[in-house]
This record gives structure tokens, sequence and C-alpha cells, in this order.
């Protein structure tokens, strides 16, 4: 997998764990291993001039997902599918902020917003009651396995 962190925030974030998180969901996603990901971190007056423009709505957000290719999640009995997964911009200072409301670290809140933004990606969405149910629980199951996955490791 080609997974690209770029750090233009101005925030200290840990680029590395944050592809290897990426790279972790994606295999937990059945996403083929020659996919591609870019996450773009940003700072505030970036992510709120994106959101205007592609989402239609004014002011900042956490998280902006751009598919590509509209890869979804592979079955265990079909190949998976090759090509870009597309584009993830999260903005540090809003997971932040976040983070302080939830009473849990920042980095976490990077964490769920990177898988919740991944599954955006896959063609996940939270609009509908049961959408909400089913794109939540998944993401719940995959950042306590991702945790379980660290503390294996060390």
């Amino acid at each position: 997998m080609s997974i690209e962190v770029l750090n233009e925030s101005g925030t200290d974030v840990d680029v590395g764990e944050l592809s290897t998180l990426s790279r972790f969901v994606m295999e937990q996603m059945r996403v083929h291993p020659m996919a591609e990901l870019c996450i773009k971190l940003v700072d505030e007056d970036t992510i709120a001039s994106l959101n205007e423009r592609w989402m239609d709505s004014a002011g900042v957000t956490d998280v902006l997902a751009f598919p590509m290719d509209e890869l979804r999640p592979g079955l265990v009995t079909e190949e998976p599918e090759e090509g870009v997964l597309g584009d993830l911009v999260l903005c540090p200072s809003v997971a932040d902020r976040q983070a302080g409301e939830a009473g849990h670290p920042t980095a976490v809140e990077i964490d769920l917003l990177t898988v919740h933004g991944i599954l955006h990606l896959l063609g996940y969405d939270h609009a509908e009651p049961a959408e909400h149910e089913e794109m939540f629980g998944l993401q719940d199951r995959l950042l306590a396995e991702w945790q379980e996955s660290r503390r294996d490791r060390g």
C-alpha cells in the first residue's frame, strides 16, 4: 500500500504512527495491497476553505474525505479492487479541541478521525440511523483492534 502523510498544519503529529494506523485499517478492510491513500494535515483556514469549496458548508471541520476510485471493502471470497482509495484532509487543531471535550488525548482523536475518514473513502456514511450504527460500530471495532495491536507491539 502506498500511504503518504503530509503535515502542513504546523502542529506536531506522529505521521509514522498515522501511516501505520492507516495501513492497519486498510488491511482489516481488505483494501487491495497496491491501493493508494494520501492524508494531509492542515490548519483551520485551509480546511474551512476546502469545506466551503467542496462540501458547500461554511466553517472549519475535523476531517474531509475525497474518494477517488470508489474502492469498497474486499470480501474474503474475492480479490479486492486495485486503485486509488483517495485523500483525507485532517485538521489537528480541531481534533485537539474535540479531544479536550471528549476527555482523551489529541492523538486518540486523530486516530478516530483517520479511521472515520477511511471508512468514508470506502463508501460508508452515517446520514441514516442504520448507516450510522453500522459505520460507528465498525469504527469502534477497528479502533479497539488497533489499540490491542499497539499493546501487543509494545
